[in-house]
């Protein structure tokens, strides 16, 4: 379902006044939702429903996306640099392509998630669950991965240059 722009402000802004303990606010709820090349930067979209949503494309440059249910989306080729995802849920997510350079993805579940080719430079990953990730000729140079799951990871042609990988689980990893 395709959410206009004034539709789109409407719903951030109720999500707001939820986030706030405000009594005419409301959790956003934006599951399924086509929200292509949309310009969500800065946006604060900590707890809400993304699952399955559409994202291609779209701007969260500085979003706050914290515990934030993005499971099954298409973020292909998002820019999501300096993003707060913590604990964030992207599991069986597609991000491939997309721009994650500086983002907190610490606590995130990135389970069975598509990062091929994504840019993940000094991303803090630190303690992520990346079991079965695609990571194929993803750029995580600088990023910290400190106690990350790695496990059944595809890190075929990742750079992994200057990465920390202390406490790291990389059973079954391929590189």
């Amino acid at each position: 379902m395709k959410i206009t722009e004034d539709e789109l402000k409407n719903i951030l802004l109720r999500h707001e006044q939820w986030l706030n303990g405000d009594a005419n606010g409301m959790r956003a709820n934006l599951s399924q939702a086509n929200l292509r090349r949309a310009d969500l930067s800065s946006a604060n979209l900590s707890d809400a429903n993304l699952s399955r949503a559409d994202l291609t494309g779209v701007n969260l440059t500085g979003a706050n996306l914290t515990r934030a249910d993005l499971t099954g989306a298409n973020l292909n080729a998002a820019i999501l640099g300096s993003a707060n995802l913590t604990e964030v849920i992207l599991s069986d997510a597609d991000l491939s392509g997309a721009k994650l350079y500086h983002a907190d993805l610490s606590g995130a579940k990135l389970y069975h998630a598509d990062l091929s080719g994504a840019d993940l430079t000094g991303t803090n990953l630190t303690g992520a669950n990346l079991t079965y990730a695609n990571l194929y000729r993803a750029n995580l140079t600088d990023s910290d991965l400190n106690s990350a799951n790695l496990s059944d990871a595809d890190l075929y042609r990742a750079n992994l240059t200057g990465v920390n990988l202390t406490g790291a689980n990389l059973t079954g990893a391929k590189s």
